[in-house]
């Protein structure tokens, strides 16, 4: 891992802890989703060197922290959104966005249909990672509470 990487995984703590300020968070949970930060971007950057497909990686980050903020939530006993949206903000493709929005006002279509595609597969995968992993700990904390 080089000295770049390591230092995008620290920005990763550090944006995400100021978002945990930002969102009122204090204590043991604004610690959680800062480590949740640091993990996210960790793992991304891990993932990137092993599989070459962004969305592939979008969506096993998203999974693997919305896991891991489903476990702190019933530890620290509070909700799992903000500690999930707030682990999450370093993988948010903003980038994506801006040049999707940058070729559209440059009147670039072709750049903009494929910037916008890339975006959206982007953000669908972030978001089809947090979706299967919260509503399969629901059905089992529903199952195991019915026993």
């Amino acid at each position: 891992m080089t000295s770049s990487e390591l230092i995008q995984i620290a920005a990763g703590l550090i944006g995400s802890l100021c978002f945990g300020i930002l969102f009122n968070m204090r204590g043991k949970r604004l610690i959680a989703a800062a480590v949740g930060g640091l993990l996210s971007w960790g793992l991304f950057v891990v993932l990137s060197h092993i599989i070459f497909n962004e969305p592939i990686n979008y969506f096993i980050v998203a999974a693997v922290i919305s896991l891991y903020s489903e476990i702190m939530a019933r530890i620290l006993k509070t909700p799992a959104a903000p500690v999930v949206t707030t682990s999450l903000i370093p993988l948010i493709p903003g980038g994506s966005l801006y040049y999707t929005m940058a070729s559209a006002f440059e009147g670039s279509f072709n750049t903009f249909l494929e910037k916008a595609v890339s975006t959206l597969k982007l953000a669908g995968a972030l978001a089809l990672g947090i979706i299967v992993i919260t509503a399969t700990s629901q059905l089992l904390f529903r199952h195991v509470k019915q026993k």
